[in-house]
C-alpha cells in the first residue's frame, strides 16, 4: 500500500504526522530524549532491524529533527543528537506518554514514570490553559480553518456558538 503524503495539507496535525508519525521515528526520538545517541544503542533499545533504523535515522536527519556529530573518542563514527526542532517534540512525547498511562495500562500494571531530575518526583500532568490561566478542554476550543483566516472574526464566534 502506497503512503499518501500529507505534506501539502493545511492541517498542522496532518503535517506533523507526515514528518514523524510512524512509531519507529517516535521511539527513536523518545530514546534520544533518554540519552541514546549511537546507532548500536538505538538498535539494542528498540530491537529494530539495521535497515529500518538506518532509514528512520536518515529521515529524521533530513527533516532536521536529529543531526549527526562525530564521536570524539572513536575515529569515523558518529552519534545522533536532537536539534532544536527535535527537542521541541518533548511536550508531544510527554503528552503521548501521559495519554498512554491513562488509557493503555491496567490499574495495577507497572510502567515507566517520567520524573524530575532535581527532585526525583513525578512530572505533573500537562494541561492546556487559556489566556486567563484556566484549563481548557476540547469543548472550549475550535479550529479556525485556513480558508476562514481571511474572513471576518465573526466566523470563529459563529462556529463556537454552534458547538
Amino acid at each position: 500500500m502506497k503512503r499518501t503524503s500529507l505534506g501539502d495539507v493545511e492541517c498542522p496535525v496532518a503535517r506533523a504526522l507526515d514528518e514523524i508519525g510512524d512509531w519507529w521515528s517516535l521511539l527513536i526520538i523518545r530514546d534520544a530524549f533518554d540519552g541514546i545517541r549511537r546507532f548500536t544503542e538505538f538498535q539494542k533499545s528498540l530491537g529494530i532491524s539495521k535497515g529500518i533504523l538506518t532509514a528512520r535515522l536518515k529521515h529524521l536527519v533530513s527533516i532536521d529533527v536529529l543531526e549527526t556529530a562525530p564521536i570524539s573518542d572513536e575515529g569515523g563514527y558518529q552519534e545522533y543528537v536532537l536539534t532544536r526542532k527535535g527537542r521541541d517534540l518533548f511536550l508531544v512525547t510527554v503528552s503521548l506518554r501521559q495519554w498512554a498511562e491513562d488509557h493503555c495500562f491496567g490499574k495495577a500494571e507497572r510502567h515507566s514514570i517520567l520524573t524530575e531530575k532535581a527532585s526525583g518526583k513525578r512530572v505533573p500532568r500537562l494541561s492546556l490553559q487559556g489566556r486567563d490561566g484556566k484549563e481548557l478542554d476540547a469543548s472550549m476550543t475550535f479550529v479556525r480553518k485556513a480558508v476562514d483566516l481571511d474572513a471576518p472574526r465573526k466566523v470563529g464566534a459563529r462556529r463556537a456558538a454552534q458547538r
